[in-house]
């Protein structure tokens, strides 16, 4: 069972948090190891249909950690400014839980458009071309999102 926002005055709502997801630039996945130690990493990544994706190299502590225990948490931060009289800060940010599952075929090539769409519009055709060279070199993973949260201080 998700465990609640604490300060539910600062609490924003699913379609708030989802609009984070798809207007942020990074986030930061955390994982865990097969002996239970923690692994944040930060990484682009593309937020459609709620599913997160992002791609990685075909080896790494990331994928060992996600192979060993698929259960992930993303976090990303939008627009904050630091209110040093108040002691305080102005943030938004949000939580995705969720599972991690490496992807293939259509559905690879699918969310590296998506990726490739996000970070590099003006270039899909020098993407798609890019990408189809890489492909051997590239995992894909998805994340299932099961549970959302948000919160900001405007």
């Amino acid at each position: 069972m998700p465990r609640p926002v604490r300060r539910k005055d600062r609490e924003i709502g699913a379609d708030e948090a989802r609009n984070l997801f798809a207007r942020c630039t990074y986030g930061v996945l955390a994982s865990v190891d097969k002996d239970g130690r923690p692994y944040a990493i930060p990484l682009h990544y593309a937020f459609a249909d709620q599913c997160l994706y992002f791609h990685c190299a075909t080896e790494g502590r990331k994928l060992d950690n996600i192979r060993a225990n698929p259960a992930v948490s993303f976090c990303v931060v939008g627009e904050t400014t630091v209110l040093p009289g108040k002691f305080s800060t102005e943030y938004e940010s949000a939580v995705a839980f969720g599972t991690a599952t490496e992807i293939v075929a259509g559905e690879k090539q699918e969310a590296l458009l998506k990726i490739l769409e996000k970070y590099s519009p003006g270039f899909i055709a020098e993407g798609v071309k890019y990408i189809a060279g890489k492909n051997d070199q590239t995992v894909v993973v998805r994340i299932d999102i099961s549970h959302l949260t948000g919160k900001a201080r405007r």
